[in-house]
């Protein structure tokens, strides 16, 4: 069984339309992409899993559990993680307290997430545990908010475009946390443009355009069609 099964999903804004039939499945300890130009249906598909916005159609199966219809903090309680693109982190709060404000037990038999832990992940974040979130650079906030989500001991984290807005090397950074959260057995679905971030990391890819799943096969399939790169993903 599929750790996440998502199957004809169908999402609305009002009377605007913008996933039409989205299905993928996710198997756990993966890394899967999302991956298309703006607007496509990346963060609606997002927002559909964790319970933000409420598909009119489909079905969303977490662990065989039904959770379409769910809301947000039911989801979140069973075990899925969302980490928005726009970061929203308590900017009062220092980096302790937006880290503590998190914080839920481990489920059985899983080591926890605690502050070693994540500063172990993030050593960055170890050196300004005091500092408010809101003084903290982009990539500083961008690390903070995935941990803040590490500390509620997700078995399935929603990434949201990690890469935007961040300087080179901050975005390697970055890259190589996730690659290391991976291999701590965490399932990852990322949404992202950045091509050279999706294909370092991703087991599974799928190209979104105008709601729909276009394309989807692997990062080594993708990384070597051309083809496809340019219909789906060149600007």
């Amino acid at each position: 069984m599929p750790q996440l099964e998502v199957k004809d999903v169908h999402t609305s804004y009002g009377l605007s339309q913008v996933l039409f039939g989205i299905t993928l499945d996710v198997e756990e300890g993966e890394i899967v992409s999302l991956v298309g130009r703006n607007g496509v249906g990346k963060t609606t598909t997002m927002r559909s899993i964790m319970g933000l916005t409420k598909p009119s159609q489909g079905s969303v199966k977490f662990e065989g559990k039904e959770i379409a219809g769910l809301a947000a903090h039911q989801i979140s309680k069973l075990g899925i993680g969302f980490v928005p693109e726009e970061r929203r982190i308590f900017p009062d709060l220092t980096v302790w307290e937006n880290l503590d404000i998190a914080r839920r037990p481990a489920p059985a038999g899983r080591e926890a997430w605690d502050e070693e832990r994540v500063y172990t992940l993030f050593p960055d974040l170890k050196e300004i545990p005091d500092r408010p979130g809101g003084v903290l650079s982009g990539g500083q906030q961008q690390m903070l908010t995935i941990a803040r989500s590490l500390m509620g001991n997700p078995r399935l984290l929603l990434l949201d475009e990690p890469s935007e807005g961040l300087a080179p090397k901050v975005v390697e950074d970055v890259r190589d946390q996730v690659k290391l959260l991976k291999e701590s057995g965490l399932t990852i679905i990322l949404a992202e443009q950045n091509l050279g971030f999706i294909l370092y990391l991703s087991d599974k890819v799928h190209i979104l355009e105008k709601g729909e799943v276009k394309w989807s096969g692997t990062g080594a399939a993708l990384k070597a069609d051309k083809s496809i790169v340019e219909q789906y993903l060149t600007v």
